[in-house]
């Protein structure tokens, strides 16, 4: 069980799927190879996580462009699953998966929000391995910071003050200032 598992121990996909449940207070992810432990995400990164999974999930639905998950495995590569936040998948890129295989297919567009315990090596890793998976575009938002920016193979990581994927979404547009400030509603 997950229980036994050891941080940075090797290890195989099968050997990680076999894993089964994360312990209580953690994640589980494994990077080529090596299975990383995180703490469990605090109140605004939840909150984040949510909105924004519920403002994708909503237009991406409506629209009929595919389907959004989140904190679900996807293989990025012979030895790395990942967890994304938030990730949307076009209907093309699931068209013959099983929805109840895990991990899933590397999606089209990751959204990761950082929390206090990241460091910034790992961040820089994690978006190397899905941009070189495929995945299109990877954000990353820093509710600390009320930032977010966008990297992708094609262009240098921009900084921006609204989320918006005109290829994948049309016509879905986000400021962050609407995001963090759904996310903070309630607790203020």
């Amino acid at each position: 069980m997950a229980s036994k598992a050891v941080a940075g121990a090797m290890m195989t996909v099968e050997e990680y799927l076999a894993l089964g449940e994360d312990p209580p207070m953690t994640r589980l992810e494994l990077s080529e190879g090596r299975l990383i432990v995180a703490p469990s995400s605090n109140y605004i990164h939840n909150a984040v996580r949510d909105e924004l999974r519920q403002m994708v999930a909503g237009f991406a639905q409506t629209n009929a462009f595919g389907v959004v998950t989140s904190e679900t495995d996807v293989r990025l590569g012979e030895a790395t699953v990942r967890r994304p936040d938030v990730c949307f998948f076009a209907k093309e890129r699931l068209r013959g998966s099983d929805p109840e295989a895990l991990p899933l297919p590397a999606p089209d567009l990751v959204f990761e929000i950082l929390s206090p315990h990241d460091r910034r090596r790992d961040l820089e890793l994690k978006v190397r391995q899905y941009l070189a998976a495929g995945v299109q575009a990877v954000w990353l938002l820093d509710p600390r910071r009320g930032s977010a920016a966008r990297y992708s193979t094609d262009h240098e990581p921009e900084q921006r003050a609204t989320l918006e994927e005109p290829d994948l979404l049309p016509g879905w547009v986000v400021t962050l200032d609407d995001l963090f400030a759904a996310a903070r509603r309630g607790w203020d």
